[in-house]
């Protein structure tokens, strides 16, 4: 019980830290807080596509069988499961996956990577800004199948199987990461091991962001373990997902924002 709560409790302490942009003293922090409206609001009428796409999900009767390799769901958390209930569930809102798009956009995008391909909603987002390669990782077969664009779409590429296997193994042909959402799992263990492997390719015009930071107690101590990396200079907690920079004028910092 404590676990489906736990969000609504963590919530409060968002809220209750939470600051507008109008607030924010630093003027790089500021601009960003104000460029990511800016750029959502520029965006209403693009990527529609992708939304009748999530539609068309969100109306499936189709059941598939889904291997979880990490904390599983907390809606349905069952081997069988309904396409449009993983949609409806599982899956980033158009609003964050915007927010993807938005910090993918202040890096050199050349290479892209996610972790969680899920039903390839924020896939499909990020691939419209990706100046170069992205590649997603999922461990679900039945997921990737429907996951897969059947057109558009070419600079995708996703990547199946355990991710303990397969990210080790793209990170050994890549040489460094733009972007990466890291989207997968849910767990602690698994959260560190991902950003500890991903920090190898990072440079300092890298983000990261993490999504779903108060998950649970597992993935709020990843994200508070997370924002004490000497690495890390500047981190946002948007509640729903956090950002990491790896480079900032100031002094290192870590600043709970509205959204």
């Amino acid at each position: 019980m404590l676990n489906k709560v736990y969000p609504l409790l963590s919530y409060f302490g968002y809220w209750l830290k939470k600051e507008d942009h109008y607030s924010l003293q630093s003027p790089l922090l500021y601009n960003t807080h104000r460029d990511l409206s800016s750029f959502i609001h520029s965006r209403q009428e693009q990527d529609l596509d992708i939304e009748a796409y999530r539609e068309r999900l969100l109306s499936s009767k189709e059941l598939i069988e889904v291997k979880d390799f990490g904390a599983g769901s907390k809606r349905v958390n069952t081997s069988r499961r309904k396409v449009a209930d993983i949609t409806k569930f599982s899956t980033s809102s158009r609003k964050f996956a915007q927010l993807y798009q938005f910090f993918t956009s202040l890096t050199p995008a050349e290479t892209v990577l996610e972790l969680g391909t899920c039903m390839g909603i924020s896939s499909r987002y990020l691939s419209k800004v990706t100046k170069g390669r992205l590649f997603t990782f999922e461990g679900s077969e039945e997921i990737a199948r429907i996951a897969q664009p059947s057109k558009g779409f070419s600079n995708l590429e996703i990547i199946l199987g355990e991710l303990n296997k397969t990210l080790p193994e793209t990170l050994g042909k890549i040489e460094k990461i733009d972007f990466v959402l890291i989207d997968a799992t849910h767990t602690y263990e698994g959260t560190i091991q991902y950003f500890d492997q991903i920090l190898t390719k990072i440079h300092s015009k890298s983000i990261v962001a993490i999504g779903d930071i108060h998950w649970s107690k597992e993935m709020e101590k990843a994200w508070k373990e997370i924002n004490q990396r000497q690495e890390v200079r500047l981190s946002l907690d948007f509640y729903e997902c956090g950002i990491v920079f790896f480079e900032y004028p100031g002094a290192k910092t870590a600043y709970v924002l509205d959204f």
